[in-house]
C-alpha cells in the first residue's frame, strides 16, 4: 500500500508543474516532496527517508541517485515555492470536485503527552476529558471531500475557528453543526455570505428563551426549521450530521494514518505539515481505491 500511495503522490505532483529546480539548489521543489511523503506514508521522520538503505531496492536500482540531507530537508521544506508546492497537492486531492449544498462541520482533537515541551500546544477540552495538544476544524461533505480546514491549539475556541473558515470556504446551501457551533456570530458571517444556512440545535435547548439580545436572521431561521412542529428535514439534517464523525475515524484507522502525533511532530509549523500530508493521503487512499491487507 505505501509503494502504491507515493506512486499517486508522484502522479499528483507531475499533473502540478514542472520539475524546475532553483538555480542554487541540486534538488527540486518535487524532489524535496516525495522525500518527505515517504517518510509520513511509513510514519517516520524525515531524516529516515533521507538514507539510500530505506527506499526499496527497485527504486534504488533504478538510479534513484543521490537523496537530500536532513538539513537541506529542514531548510527547503520551510521555502515558500516548496510550502506553495504543499498546497497545491493538497488543494488538488481533497478539494471537493463536485458544488454541494450538505456540509458538516466539527474538530478533532489530537493530543500529546501532558509533560511534553511544545509551548505552541493548548490544553482544552477533547474526548471524554481534557487535553494536551491540537485540534483540526473541518468543513466536510458527506463523501468527504474538505472545503476547509484549520488546524489550532486545543484551548482555541470551535466557534473562533469556525468563523475563519465560514467567512473563505467555497461552499453554499446547508452547514450542520452541533450545539456548540450555536452562535449569533456564526449565523451572522453565513447571512453575508448568502446562500449559505448554518443550522444547529440551540446550546442550552429549546426550552430556553433567546433573551433580549437582537437574534440574526441565520440564526431565527436555523430555530425556525429545528423546532417547528414538523422538523424531519432538520431533524434529517442533524441525524446525518453523524458521518462526520466517520470520515474523521477513517482518518485513522488504518495503518499510516492519522492515529496520533508521533514525538518528532512538534510545534504548530510541523504539526500542520504533518496534518496537511495525512489528510491528503486518507483522500488518495478513499479515491484510488487503495486498500490495506494484513500480514
Amino acid at each position: 500500500m505505501e509503494h502504491q500511495l507515493w506512486q499517486s503522490i508522484v502522479a499528483v505532483l507531475a499533473t502540478l508543474s514542472k520539475d524546475r529546480k532553483p538555480t542554487s539548489c541540486d534538488f527540486s521543489d518535487q524532489d524535496i516532496v516525495k522525500v518527505y511523503y515517504w517518510s509520513v506514508i511509513h510514519d517516520r521522520p524525515t531524516r529516515w527517508a533521507c538514507t539510500l538503505s530505506h527506499w526499496p531496492l527497485w527504486r534504488r536500482r533504478k538510479n534513484l541517485g543521490p537523496l537530500p540531507s536532513p538539513a537541506t530537508m529542514s531548510r527547503r521544506l520551510r521555502s515558500p515555492s516548496v510550502q506553495t508546492l504543499l498546497v497545491a497537492l493538497e488543494n488538488r486531492v481533497i478539494a471537493p470536485k463536485e458544488p454541494g449544498l450538505f456540509w458538516m462541520i466539527d474538530g478533532k482533537p489530537l493530543p500529546i503527552s501532558g509533560i511534553s515541551k511544545d509551548h505552541q500546544a493548548g490544553y482544552g477540552r477533547a474526548a471524554g476529558g481534557k487535553a494536551k495538544g491540537y485540534k483540526i476544524h473541518a468543513i466536510v461533505d458527506p463523501q468527504g471531500a474538505i472545503a476547509a480546514w484549520r488546524l489550532a491549539p486545543m484551548n482555541k475556541d470551535e466557534r473562533v475557528m469556525a468563523e475563519r473558515m465560514l467567512r473563505t470556504a467555497p461552499i453554499q446551501g446547508y452547514v450542520v453543526g452541533d450545539s456548540n457551533y450555536d452562535s449569533n456570530t456564526l449565523h451572522d458571517v453565513c447571512d453575508r455570505r448568502g446562500q449559505l444556512h448554518l443550522i444547529t440545535r440551540r446550546r442550552y435547548g429549546s426550552q430556553h428563551g433567546t433573551g433580549h439580545r437582537k437574534q440574526t436572521v441565520g440564526r431565527r431561521h436555523s430555530m425556525s426549521l429545528v423546532e417547528n412542529p414538523y422538523p424531519a428535514f432538520a431533524d434529517q439534517m442533524l441525524q446525518d450530521r453523524s458521518e462526520i464523525e466517520r470520515r474523521f475515524g477513517q482518518l485513522t484507522n488504518w495503518g499510516g494514518g492519522l492515529t496520533c502525533l508521533p514525538p518528532w511532530v512538534r510545534t504548530y509549523r510541523r504539526v500542520h505539515r504533518w496534518v496537511q500530508a495525512k489528510l491528503v493521503l486518507a483522500a488518495l487512499k478513499r479515491t484510488t481505491e487503495i486498500r490495506t491487507y494484513a500480514a
